[in-house]
């Protein structure tokens, strides 16, 4: 095992049908196939597509005793109503990633760094809206890089069966866009997130 102190507790939250544990599931595989230790967990609402969904991932050089992420040190949020449930229990001091193009109202924390992204904007511009999550994780992973994105890369390159390989390229693009919108000097980064006008729905 890698033995650079690594311990990272995160949770990734957002509708079903948005790629939620896609997205946990290919941190945790990158982090295996570096050498760390991982736990995964998945959550569910009543409905998979369409219903809350989130995960907890724990990616570390040492032993994990319990998998329970209580107060994550990063929160991944897709949606307003995962920011509204997880932006509180974010540890001081950690990082929240939040999925602009569908909230409602701006983060209220002070104490955490965050990221502002446009998610399924940018997946949208890509022609493949289902790549949000891709977005959102080239994002997490340019302000924390717990793994690679080529190790991401090479994930997919596992999982996906053969037929759907040709989806790859989109999926780095949504990467690569993703983490130059989360660098510190992105105007996306730093300026004012956009706030969707009350009464709207995402």
């Amino acid at each position: 095992m890698k033995g650079d102190g690594l311990r990272e507790e995160l949770v990734a939250a957002g509708f079903g049908g948005q790629g939620i544990m896609l997205l946990g599931k290919l941190i945790a595989s990158a982090g295996m196939l570096e050498g760390r230790h991982i736990t995964y967990i998945p959550s569910y609402g009543a409905e998979v597509r369409g219903g809350t969904a989130h995960c907890n991932v724990i990616v570390s050089d040492e032993e994990i005793a319990s998998p329970v992420v209580g107060h994550p040190a990063t929160a991944i949020v897709m949606n307003h109503p995962s920011l509204v449930k997880f932006e509180p229990r974010i540890t001081p001091g950690g990082l929240l990633v939040v999925n602009t193009t569908l909230m409602l109202e701006p983060p209220k924390r002070s104490d955490v760094e965050i990221a502002l992204v446009p998610a399924t904007e940018i997946a949208d511009k890509l022609g493949a809206i289902q790549a949000a999550n891709m977005v959102m994780l080239g994002a997490y992973l340019a302000r924390k890089p717990v793994v690679a994105s080529k190790t991401i890369v090479e994930v997919l390159r596992r999982i996906l069966p053969k037929r759907r390989h040709h989806l790859i390229g989109v999926n780095e693009a949504a990467l690569k866009a993703g983490a130059e919108c989360a660098q510190p000097n992105s105007v996306l980064a730093g300026g004012p997130p956009p706030v969707r006008p009350k009464g709207s729905h995402p």
